[in-house]
């Protein structure tokens, strides 16, 4: 039997929702998926996320500069942390950073708070 899927739009091309893919990710109960969207302000401009919840299954997809990333919730000593690609978006409460992980192990994160 087929799990009912949560699919995820991403835009891949720069100007051309017609360059755009699908994600699926079969979840237990898709019914039970919460979505949220914020948009926290940061010092060099807004960033957007959206959050997928379905029980242990937590995917924010984050827009840093201009483009998605898709990041999967990893283990956290507190708050949530999504990694995906160069990227780590730890959450805690209404703030937020950003880190580039390729800007090397010392390098400052983006500090960012929650505008909605």
């Amino acid at each position: 039997m087929r799990h009912p899927a949560l699919s995820l739009i991403a835009l891949l091309a720069i100007g051309s929702p017609t360059h755009a893919a699908t994600l699926e990710i079969d979840l237990p109960d898709a019914e039970s998926v919460e979505t949220v969207a914020v948009t926290y302000a940061c010092p060099d401009g807004d960033i957007d996320a959206t959050y997928y919840n379905a029980e242990d299954n937590s995917l924010a997809v984050v827009t840093i500069d201009g483009g998605p990333v898709v990041m999967s919730s990893v283990l956290a000593a507190s708050g949530v942390k999504y990694a995906g690609g160069p990227y780590v978006w730890w959450t805690k409460g209404d703030d937020a950073d950003l880190y580039d992980l390729m800007k090397g192990e010392d390098a400052e994160p983006v500090s960012c708070t929650a505008k909605n």
